[in-house]
């Protein structure tokens, strides 16, 4: 019945319109039911024209390319010739030094990386512009080059010695981010247990001096793109400062009495605790918002400079677990709060996908985990990460830590060349492009031919 009172009511429509158009001639009208077809589908992009990322870790490749043009010639040609169209340069390790030219940073004057004799100092004594050299080859190449930045951290402590900023200048070391541990709230200087030392990121100076960095980076002639690297607190016990405990608490618009047990557990690293802090959720809230707040400042540092270039970031794809370190890199639109009972539902309001115009994420998996949909699968991570970003971020791409990815050594090298190989589709078909961690690990374990087949073989699925 429904149906029939349907069809009589549009003939009755269609014959109304009949006798208007009789009546005025000179008009044409398309009947009110009918719409314009809908907008096709975009034609999926093939792999072959998916960009392929390869990073470049300063420290490891330091006794490579520290002092020789000719060693990063050599390594971008066999870069190009497996199949890679972008290097991923780290100019700003977690020494908080810098390889690029700069007023502002210090120039890196050693590294510690792994020799046949061990863990050592490889020192720079060239004075040529480092990634000026890798920006100069990969134009010859046709390879697109992006600076990699360190963000937070401002110095490293090794068993060969101590170095960065934060050792080197009293003012800078008060920006060392300050530790909820067991024994008490402690400068990261003088936690032993913690390499990296990281500034606190909520500082207005740190935050101001992190930029004018970027600004210096962004007027490179030819750089492509610029990923920001640990942009993000040094875990759950940072930053526990009387200045960002001001913050938080003009963020809530209350005081936190109890302080800092209302928020975290003395010495809780990770996990949520069994008992819930009276603040933790807004803290975690209240540090998201921190770190939006920073990329979104980072973000037009840059494209003052140059507009036109590509402002990114590197997180890990385990996105779950990420509240930890106050990052939200999914869309703003994408619900966190309905989706995870960690998090409120203002969460989601400090989402920074929209802000990027490139992702690269860590689809950090075991070698006999490459095929999937869930975390901890490489193409898993891919998947959801073009999920939780909804699109707007223009290119997300994935893919494995090719070096420290079997930890027990439970793979023969064999299983890893192939899980390489196999990667490579499995990530570029799930997102954006390929990316992978560390060219130091293709070298070391000649895994080049590899690579190159895992590619070739992604482009010819097209054919």
């Amino acid at each position: 019945m429904k149906t029939n009172i349907k069809w009589l009511a549009l003939a009755a429509a269609a014959l109304t319109l009949n006798l208007g158009a009789a009546s005025c001639s000179s008009e044409s009208k398309t009947p009110e039911w009918e719409w314009d077809d809908p907008e096709p589908e975009p034609e999926p992009v093939p792999a072959s024209e998916k960009p392929r990322f390869i990073w470049v870790d300063a420290a490891a490749n330091f006794p490579d390319f520290a002092n020789s043009k000719e060693n990063i010639a050599r390594d971008l040609a066999k870069a190009k010739e497996a199949g890679f169209t972008d290097i991923v340069v780290d100019v700003r390790p977690t020494t908080g030094d810098v390889l690029f030219r700069s007023k502002v940073g210090d120039p890196v004057q050693w590294l510690g990386a792994w020799l046949p004799q061990g863990y050592s100092k490889v020192e720079r004594t060239a004075t040529w512009d480092y990634l000026q050299a890798f920006i100069d080859e990969g134009r010859k190449l046709d390879l697109r080059i992006h600076a990699a930045f360190n963000t937070f951290p401002g110095g490293n402590a090794t068993s060969i010695g101590d170095e960065g900023v934060v050792f080197r200048d009293a003012e800078k070391a008060k920006w060392a981010t300050q530790l909820n541990l067991a024994g008490g709230i402690t400068s990261i200087l003088d936690a032993p247990d913690y390499s990296a030392k990281f500034f606190n990121p909520v500082l207005p100076e740190v935050q101001e001096y992190l930029c004018s960095m970027l600004e210096e980076l962004a007027a490179y002639d030819g750089l492509e793109g610029i990923f920001l690297d640990r942009g993000r607190f040094d875990g759950f016990t940072s930053d526990f400062s009387d200045y960002t405990r001001k913050e938080f608490e003009k963020y809530i618009g209350a005081t936190v009495v109890n302080f800092p047990a209302d928020i975290l557990p003395a010495g809780h690293k990770s996990g949520l605790p069994s008992t819930q802090p009276t603040y933790m959720k807004k803290w975690m809230e209240f540090r998201v918002k921190v770190i939006h707040d920073f990329m979104a400042k980072a973000r037009e540092a840059v494209k003052k400079v140059n507009p036109d270039l590509k402002f990114g970031v590197y997180v890990g794809g385990w996105y779950a677990d990420y509240y930890d370190v106050g990052v939200n890199w999914a869309s703003p639109r994408y619900d966190t709060g309905a989706k995870y009972a960690w998090a409120t539902a203002e969460y989601k309001n400090y989402g920074y996908a929209d802000l990027m115009d490139q992702m690269l994420i860590g689809a950090y998996a075991a070698p006999n985990r490459i095929y999937g949909s869930t975390d901890w699968t490489m193409e898993g991570f891919c998947s959801l990460a073009m999920e939780r970003t909804m699109g707007d971020c223009p290119m997300v791409a994935g893919g494995p830590d090719v070096g420290n990815w079997d930890y027990e050594d439970k793979f023969t090298q064999e299983e890893e060349n192939q899980a390489v190989k196999n990667s490579v589709a499995a990530c570029i078909n799930a997102c954006d492009g390929y990316f992978l961690f560390d060219m130091i690990h293709l070298k070391k374990a000649d895994q080049w031919s590899y690579a190159k087949a895992g590619i070739n073989a992604a482009i010819s699925q097209e054919k």
